[in-house]
């Protein structure tokens, strides 16, 4: 999980613009510009700086299992450019990889590389990666998240309801395997 949160705390020097609009990207390996992106860029881009491919691995769950994904965006099919970068979708995935974890009022539950999920206010949900750092004044792990300023490292964690809680652990040697690779 060190590659994970190094390359999630990389995203933090990045200057990023919020923007979460639809974009015609490649596939597999796709991604929106570098200096554009929202919360669910912060995970796609941090785990595929550690050799994952969350797009290619979504696109391929929701193909298999589309009926068992939100349908919040009327979708009649997965859509390999936007599918990855909605949080509801990659809690989806993470739940359906066996990923999922208890939420916890706990800090210490909460370990480096795991990804949390909110619901922020205006039922807007959030998603970010634990670091190994922890608040000076709590002792709580930070987050590296994309709330609307670009990616930062913040104590975050229990700023709003917690919806999620995962670690997902997939080697990149083992992508183009269909084994249990938690």
């Amino acid at each position: 999980m060190t590659a994970l949160v190094d390359a999630a705390m990389a995203r933090t020097r990045v200057s990023v613009t919020y923007d979460g609009g639809y974009r015609r990207i490649d596939y597999p390996n796709g991604d929106v510009p570098d200096n554009i992106g929202v919360c669910t860029d912060v995970v796609i881009r941090s785990y595929r700086k550690a050799g994952v491919d969350l797009q290619r691995l979504v696109h391929e769950d929701m193909t298999r299992a589309f009926d068992a994904y939100p349908n919040h965006w009327g979708l009649r099919r997965p859509d390999p450019n936007i599918d990855h970068r909605r949080v509801p979708n990659l809690q989806t995935f993470f739940e359906r990889q066996g990923a999922a974890l208890p939420v916890s009022d706990r800090a210490d539950a909460y370990r480096a590389g795991d990804l949390v999920t909110w619901m922020l206010p205006g039922n807007l949900p959030h998603i970010g990666v634990v670091t190994g750092q922890r608040s000076a004044d709590s002792g709580r792990p930070l987050i590296v998240h994309n709330i609307g300023r670009g990616p930062e490292l913040e104590d975050l964690l229990f700023s709003y309801p917690i919806t999620g809680h995962y670690r997902y652990i997939r080697l990149p040697s083992q992508e183009a395997s269909n084994g249990d690779t938690r």
